[in-house]
């Protein structure tokens, strides 16, 4: 009899993967499964062995025993690692060419939980902007979205982070939002100031951003504050707060490894009539300051 082969395809989202093979129905010569991955988006999903539970740079890791992503009986299994949303190719072939290759293999996520948050207090000067997202494009790892006072990467993970977005769907109306960056290597877009949405930086090109600008200007300006934080490679943690804030290293060239930014609204009292400003000295608004420290699915062939 001539030897048969399944083959289903599994489509599954970013996360972490725990593919089981569960059953077989020749439990006396059970057929090999293998898992592979779609070949177009090979670079955003790795497979690894059982005793490996994480990966931060994209590529196949097996067993030291093993030489092939194969399950070879009931009971064995693989952890698939994606950064972003592709597809598992998984293939029964049967151990003898007269062989079964019924088998079942289950495909479930793995979690870590997630954390509970309690309320803030409200305070004055609270975050009015609370709608930001930013999303980060990271070396090894693609684009991630994090929000208002999140870390993108930060001193508990750095990460080398290539280009930014920085999106506010709630802005007001009365308030304009602006941010550039510069990269490792000058770039025809490196300086350049871009609008709420666009994306400022590179995508693997291995250029790391060494610098980040954000300002605010229009009518509504006077209500807000930026407040943002920055970690380059090596450097302690730096803090600004201000109209504009200016974000680098100590040299300009450390790739930036966590960013976080939100907007706190000022208090809208009226303020006394400001002094002629002599000739010489700075009018900047930013503050800059060093911190001391620092559902399961299965496949069935």
């Amino acid at each position: 009899m001539a030897r048969v082969e399944h083959r289903k395809i599994a489509n599954i989202d970013r996360g972490l993967f725990l593919v089981r093979y569960a059953a077989a129905e020749d439990e006396i010569r059970p057929p090999k499964v293998t898992v592979a991955v779609d070949p177009k988006r090979k670079m955003d999903v790795s497979i690894c062995g059982q005793t490996f539970w994480f990966m931060k740079e994209l590529f196949v890791v097996l067993h030291p025993n093993h030489a092939n992503a194969v399950l070879s009986q009931p009971g064995s299994a693989l952890v698939v690692r994606a950064t972003s949303p592709g597809q598992l190719i998984v293939e029964v072939t049967p151990s003898q060419p007269d062989g079964s290759s019924a088998a079942i293999v289950k495909i479930a996520p793995l979690t870590q939980g997630e954390a509970i948050s309690m309320p803030k207090p409200a305070t004055e000067g609270a975050v009015a902007g609370s709608g930001i997202r930013i999303l980060g494009h990271m070396a090894g790892i693609g684009d991630v979205f994090v929000g208002a006072e999140e870390w993108l990467a930060g001193p508990s993970a750095p990460s080398r982070i290539e280009g930014i977005a920085i999106e506010w769907p709630e802005k007001p109306n009365d308030l304009n939002v602006r941010y550039s960056v510069n990269t490792a290597k000058l770039q025809a877009s490196s300086g350049r100031m871009m609008d709420l949405g666009i994306y400022a930086g590179t995508r693997g090109r291995a250029l790391p951003i060494v610098g980040v600008v954000v300002e605010i200007s229009g009518l509504g300006a006077s209500r807000y504050e930026i407040s943002a934080e920055a970690v380059f490679l090596g450097s302690p943690r730096l803090r600004a707060a201000g109209k504009r804030v200016v974000l680098a290293g100590p040299t300009g060239r450390e790739p930036l490894v966590g960013f976080r930014l939100c907007m706190e609204e000022l208090n809208t009292k009226p303020e006394p009539a400001p002094s002629p400003v002599r000739s010489g000295r700075s009018t900047g608004h930013v503050r800059v300051f060093h911190s001391r420290a620092q559902s399961p699915s299965s496949l069935a062939t």
